[in-house]
């Protein structure tokens, strides 16, 4: 498959959606539910904030499903990215609004919280993303407290092999903090 043609999926998908087929979004709903709002929740910090994002998020996927660029990458990416940017301008209006008020810190504070929230939902992205030995490799080191020798013998790999593993995947954690604030593009090293 070319390196620029989505999944057959996604491109189905779009078709279902551009269609009005209710079924598509259902099943859409199914699969990305709860990718949208945990990354809502990571961004807001708040279960009802988190709840009216996916609710945002799939109304706008069902209002202007050609919205959606087949050749800009997966589905899965674009209903993150969108989660992205409604979670983070829900956050800086609301940040808004209590500088309206006189209940916050500054402008300083609210966009510090932002940068936190949006490396926070990136990192949490990056780790869902993440092919499953790289992720397996950093939860043996993280969660189990495991040097790379130990993790390479739980795993049935070389030393060389899960140290590999780890490095790489803690550089894409290190992306997290990029300041583009939004999810890796399609193609990047995910």
């Amino acid at each position: 498959m070319a390196k620029d043609t989505p999944p057959r999926w996604d491109r189905k998908m779009q078709q279902r959606l551009g269609r009005g087929e209710a079924a598509a979004l259902g099943e859409l709903y199914d699969r990305f539910a709860s990718l949208v709002h945990g990354l809502a929740h990571r961004v807001l910090g708040d279960q009802q904030g988190a709840d009216r994002i996916t609710r945002e998020v799939f109304t706008h996927v069902w209002e202007h499903p050609d919205s959606y660029d087949p050749k800009q990458g997966p589905l899965r990416t674009w209903i993150a990215a969108l989660t992205h940017r409604f979670a983070v301008e829900r956050l800086r209006r609301a940040g808004t609004a209590a500088l309206a008020d006189g209940s916050s810190g500054g402008t300083d504070d609210l966009e510090r919280k932002v940068r936190h929230a949006s490396a926070t939902a990136r990192a949490d992205y990056i780790v869902a993303s993440m092919p499953q030995p790289l992720r397996t490799a950093l939860e043996q080191a993280y969660f189990q407290r495991r040097d790379y020798h130990q993790t390479a013998a739980e795993l049935g790999v070389t030393a060389d092999e899960a140290r590999r593993r780890l490095r790489l995947g803690l550089q894409l954690l290190a992306t997290a903090h990029d300041t583009s604030g939004t999810p890796p593009e399609p193609g990047s090293t995910l």
